[in-house]
């Protein structure tokens, strides 16, 4: 029998799952996100470390992982708690950054961040745009940097990607989002 944490994490996962092909994938948010669904080859973890220290070990347990399961193309490592405060958040983001670089990721891996309160620097916080990085619970997006070069060198103007999907976005307004955020998270298992 499942324990509530298992299912906790499960349901997380689940949740998560279908923001990537609710969101992200049906909305072309990421033209990349398609032929990873398709291939089964994203990786969904639940962190359930809420201290600073404990979950950046367990990112770093995680490209550990990678480096042994190269069909796992990409990971979505998953904060459920202790990092609900953007700021906070950021402030991992930071410190993971370093920490692949001391460890010697640099190259290897690049992390993409999302957030439920993702806001970028500059803009107001119920700016729609802000919901190409939103996420159901903070998210680092690990990513295979080869790969990433290669899907880039492949797409004619990877450059327009991020104001393609500022547009959009606007274009869909901010309560269009805020549903799909919502119908991902009432997910249950």
């Amino acid at each position: 029998m499942a324990t509530d944490s298992m299912m906790g994490s499960q349901t997380i996962a689940a949740q998560t799952q279908a923001w990537v092909k609710e969101v992200i994938m049906k909305y072309n948010i990421c033209p990349f996100a398609r032929r990873e669904v398709e291939r089964d080859s994203i990786r969904y973890t639940v962190c359930e470390q809420s201290r600073m220290d404990t979950a950046l070990q367990a990112l770093l347990d995680e490209c550990q992982y990678l480096d042994k399961h190269p069909q796992a193309e990409t990971s979505l490592f998953i904060l459920p708690r202790g990092f609900e405060g953007f700021h906070l958040y950021l402030d991992l983001l930071a410190f993971a950054e370093q920490l692949l670089f001391e460890e010697g990721y640099e190259g290897v891996y690049q992390l993409a961040s999302f957030h439920p309160d993702y806001c970028f620097e500059g803009e107001a916080q119920d700016d729609a745009a802000n919901y190409t990085n939103r996420a159901p619970y903070p998210t680092l997006h690990i990513i295979r940097e080869a790969s990433m070069e290669q899907a880039l060198a492949e797409y004619d103007d990877p450059e327009s990607i991020p104001e393609r999907n500022i547009a959009f976005a606007r274009r869909k307004g901010s309560e269009f989002f805020a549903k799909l955020l919502q119908n991902c998270l009432s997910r249950k298992l």
